[in-house]
């Protein structure tokens, strides 16, 4: 062996060495397997799924490349169209409801009540119970011959017949809104009111003794400390909201004629029980635009943090 070829053997080693045992990469090496798990099961299906949308792939054929032809047939579907109004619909509507109510909740459950664990314990219910069992529930509520609220109604003398809740399409569509409401403002709720646990009391007495309002506490106090947490946990409730598959599924099946699927119901019709693959990948992956738009909203509200570290905010 040549003494280049040594020298090039020795760095190689050192350098691998200084990498292994380096304090800069420890951290690096314990993030690895966590990477790995997240390439294999987020990264992968991700690019397949990109992938299909480029093929006539079906169930039990592989298909063939046919570029933006999946694409282009979408463009001129009123079924997918009608999809993607319901989701931004269903997604805006119920997060800024689940974040006002949340809020709400959360500033409630901060005081000093009475039986004040048993509260939180009661408003955490909606969010523990499965999915599904939430999806019947509601499913019998909204049932048009049995509905609770039809027969309160009826025996106000409100009404003299039962409601139509899930056959009508804007009738399904509010009743959708309603129960996601219900299920998601107790997370909401309960990750606000950690963050207001870690406002320091004697903010508020400054601000109160300057002659600060309630109001005033929660607009220049609570409200700036609060903004990275409400960046985060809105961000999560736009696309859990976003992405809402068993409630809608479990309780309209994206019914009456196609009024209330999400564009994840409308791409698991598609691609699974109608074995167009690459059709409903398209689909799926139209989603993802409007997922990077609420994890951009999430970036730039946490760096909101910046001017509590003593740093700029640009």
């Amino acid at each position: 062996m040549t003494d280049a070829a040594i020298a090039t053997t020795a760095t190689g080693r050192s350098t691998w060495e200084r990498l292994r045992s380096h304090r800069d990469w420890m951290g690096f090496w314990f993030m690895l397997p966590a990477a790995g798990i997240l390439i294999l099961f987020l990264a992968y299906p991700l690019g397949l799924g990109v992938w299909l949308s480029f093929t006539d792939a079906k169930i039990g054929r592989s298909g063939s490349f046919i570029g933006l032809e999946n694409y282009d047939w979408l463009s001129d579907d009123k079924i997918f169209w009608g999809s993607v109004f319901f989701t931004l619909f269903y997604t805006i509507f119920a997060s800024i409801v689940k974040f006002a109510l949340g809020l709400y909740l959360a500033l409630l459950l901060n005081k000093n009540l009475p039986m004040k664990a048993l509260l939180r314990s009661i408003v955490l219910i909606p969010y523990i119970v499965p999915t599904v069992l939430s999806a019947i529930a509601f499913w019998w509520i909204y049932d048009s011959s049995f509905s609770i609220i039809s027969w309160s109604l009826i025996k106000l003398g409100l009404i003299d017949n039962y409601i139509n809740f899930l056959g009508d399409p804007w009738n399904a569509r509010w009743c959708l809104v309603v129960a996601n409401i219900w299920r998601g403002v107790p997370f909401v709720a309960i990750t606000l009111l950690a963050g207001l646990q870690t406002v320091s009391p004697s903010l508020y007495e400054a601000a109160t003794i300057d002659g600060a309002s309630r109001w005033q506490n929660f607009r220049f106090v609570t409200y700036p400390l609060l903004t990275p947490i409400i960046a985060v946990v809105m961000t999560f409730s736009v696309l859990f909201t976003f992405t809402d598959f068993q409630l809608i599924w479990a309780m309209t099946r994206g019914g009456p004629v196609n009024a209330t699927h999400l564009m994840a119901t409308l791409s698991y019709q598609r691609a699974i029980l109608g074995g167009n693959l690459g059709e409903g990948a398209a689909i799926a992956t139209a989603m993802i635009p409007f997922l990077l738009a609420a994890i951009m909203f999430s970036w730039f509200g946490l760096q909101k943090r910046k001017w509590q570290q003593g740093g700029d905010n640009d």
